[in-house]
């Protein structure tokens, strides 16, 4: 990877060596070096996050501002559900780290689903949504949640209904969309509304971004056992995970020493039926993880501690020393950010 730097120094060496007056040389020198300042501290900041496994989050997604404004009424609006009593903020909740707490989520009538609900913070930085990576995309997931029978028992002709019947919502989609309230708009809607719900800011890209204050030494040892233990190999990019599938039991048989596997536990052999893919999951970002728990598809771990402890046994085949558990974990905490302000009803 070539310098940036590189061309400001040939640029220098030529405006010195053509003629010019003296107070010209001079300005041009000046110039010049104030360029080769800020390109030096650009490298020193690029530097740091090119030698790590990790990225700062983007600022932003892009996004529509009025489809995403229209997609956080419908996020919140519990007209979604079949009986009015379950919205998507339900089992991702603004106040619990975009998550709901639960080792299972809860939809209507009190039915208990099958796995635990992944947060929707930074979603849209993920190549695939849900635990098996069965939808592709925030749109195609939109679809999932209405139609289960366990969350929100309902379909897009009832909701559809129900939206037209309020008038505020029919004048406001209309200026959004032009054909007005569709299955399809209302999945636009809230795909842009998620994308807007990147948190930025974490202490960690803080220090990414140069700030060598903005985490402890016991935080930056945490990070160093992360990398040195082999946990970023699965989360790593600037979602710290998110972006691959991997088997749950890499060393060790998990599902058997847990007791039992139940149909949810196949993971990605669910959606492909093929052999190889049983017991892989879609690899969970750690962003504001310490807002999410309990974890797992399963929801089985109860603490970050426990959480580290499982990962250390089954995925890496050893066992967790105390003091590097404690650090690692002091790590993670560092990755967490503010919630996004517009999360909200």
């Amino acid at each position: 990877m070539s310098c940036p730097a590189r061309p400001l120094l040939r640029a220098w060496s030529r405006r010195i060596a053509a003629p010019a007056a003296p107070m010209a040389r001079l300005r041009a020198a000046a110039a010049i070096g104030g360029g080769l300042i800020l390109a030096f501290l650009q490298v020193t900041s690029f530097a740091q996050t090119s030698r790590e496994p990790v990225q700062p989050l983007p600022r932003q997604v892009a996004h529509d501002a009025p489809k995403a404004e229209l997609g956080r009424q419908l996020f919140f609006d519990k007209r979604l559900s079949r009986d009015n009593t379950v919205s998507c903020a339900t089992c991702h909740d603004p106040l619990r780290g975009g998550a709901d707490g639960r080792p299972k989520s809860v939809g209507i009538d009190g039915r208990t689903g099958p796995v635990n609900a992944p947060t929707v913070l930074n979603a849209a930085l993920n190549f695939r949504q849900f635990w098996d990576g069965r939808a592709r995309s925030l749109f195609e997931q939109a679809e999932g949640p209405v139609h289960n029978p366990v969350e929100m028992d309902s379909n897009w002709a009832e909701v559809v209904k129900k939206l037209e019947a309020d008038r505020a919502f029919r004048a406001a989609f209309g200026k959004v969309f032009a054909n007005g309230i569709r299955p399809e708009n209302i999945r636009a809607a809230l795909d842009h509304f998620q994308r807007t719900l990147i948190t930025p800011g974490a202490r960690f890209d803080r220090w990414l971004a140069g700030d060598t204050t903005a985490i402890t030494p016991v935080e930056s040892r945490g990070y160093q056992h992360f990398k040195a233990y082999g946990c970023v190999a699965c989360h790593q990019g600037a979602n710290f995970g998110g972006n691959m599938f991997q088997r749950f039991g890499a060393i060790g048989d998990y599902f058997r020493d847990r007791g039992g596997v139940q149909p949810e536990d196949l993971g990605r052999y669910n959606v492909t039926k093929q052999e190889a893919d049983r017991f892989f999951f879609k690899v969970p970002s750690l962003r504001n993880v310490e807002l999410t728990a309990p974890y797992f598809h399963d929801g089985s771990a109860r603490s970050l501690e426990e959480a580290v402890d499982v990962m250390f046994k089954y995925q890496l085949g050893r066992p967790a020393p105390a003091a590097d558990r404690a650090d690692i974990v002091a790590f993670l905490r560092t990755l967490t950010a503010e919630t996004p302000a517009h999360f909200k009803p």
